[in-house]
């Protein structure tokens, strides 16, 4: 199994950008998934969650400016990011899990199977 994050890249505060998340040896259509950063100097972060079913979940610090969405066809997660801001510069991770059930567990770490490597995004002031 590997996930593959791309995207990434330098954005002025304010712009745009769109994460992709390729994966090869499993389907996402079987799947939760969900987005995580990293910012320097501190832990990781829950940014975005979909479940196998349609249900998304998002931080406090990026609803309404972030979407996570799936192609089934391409078997690739998606995550949308508007009015981008200094603070989410980061290193974004994409996550896959195969948990029965996901409603209570989406922002754990630990509920996650498979990982990225991680894309770079940096929102200059």
């Amino acid at each position: 199994v590997q996930l593959q994050a791309s995207g990434g890249g330098l954005v002025q505060a304010g712009g745009s950008l769109r994460l992709s998340c390729a994966a090869t040896g499993l389907a996402f259509s079987g799947y939760h998934a969900a987005w995580f950063r990293q910012a320097p100097g501190k832990e990781r972060e829950f940014v975005a969650g979909l479940s196998r079913s349609g249900v998304t979940y998002y931080a406090d610090t990026v609803k309404g400016r972030f979407t996570i969405s799936k192609v089934i066809a391409k078997n690739t997660i998606y995550l949308q990011m508007n009015s981008l801001k200094p603070e989410d510069t980061a290193l974004y991770y994409c996550a896959a899990s195969r948990r029965a059930s996901y409603s209570g567990a989406y922002d754990y770490e630990n509920a996650y199977n498979y990982w990225g490597q991680g894309t770079l995004v940096t929102v200059s002031s």
